[in-house]
């Protein structure tokens, strides 16, 4: 009879991804990793066979986490401009407003595009984000998917903010937001 798990998969996969947000995905070592969870070694070869199985899953986690709070804000802003300001201003908030932890956060974009399964999460994601753009920008009678472009603002404002990171992140996003939403509405008035 096997022995009982004294944590399960989401815990353990929720202390790598802490590992990983403090010290990078390289960090995430099974020894790195046994030593913040008690488990031995050989307990996580088990669980995970390799290293970049380890990070894949906790990247995979972080993915379904990311997944289920951009449901919950895109179900609770309205669907209009300042709508969709909140839905990635309240994103933005995961990212902290300190630059360099913002920086390291880097390192998991990388992941990211490396691992074609990680990669289809990130495309379904940018998917689902600019639809319901759309649809938060449409509400005010304008007939331009606006989404993808917004979304695109959205990430550009974010690397931009890392190297000017003045006042909190969520604050920035909104106003450069903001400033790209009413340029849109002027340059379509002509």
């Amino acid at each position: 009879m096997p022995r009982p798990r004294t944590l399960s998969d989401e815990q353990l996969l929720d202390m790598v991804l802490g590992l990983v947000h403090a010290e990078g995905p390289d960090a995430a070592s099974f020894g790195a990793v046994s030593k913040i969870s008690g488990l031995s070694g050989s307990t996580l070869v088990q669980r995970f066979g390799t290293k970049a199985a380890m990070l894949r899953a906790c990247l995979l986690r972080a993915w379904d986490r990311l997944d289920m709070e951009t449901a919950r804000l895109i179900q609770s802003v309205p669907t209009t401009p300042a709508g969709a300001i909140d839905l990635l201003a309240g994103l933005s908030k995961d990212y902290g407003d300190d630059a360099t932890s913002y920086a390291e956060g880097l390192l998991l974009l990388r992941e990211d595009l490396r691992d074609p399964a990680l990669r289809a999460r990130g495309a379904a994601w940018g998917k689902t984000l600019a639809a319901a753009l759309d649809r938060c920008l449409h509400a005010e009678g304008t007939q331009r998917p606006l989404g993808r472009l917004t979304l695109s603002q959205w990430q550009g404002c974010l690397l931009w903010w890392g190297f000017e990171p003045h006042g909190s992140i969520e604050h920035y996003v909104r106003g450069e937001l903001k400033q790209f939403l009413e340029t849109t509405d002027q340059a379509s008035a002509t």
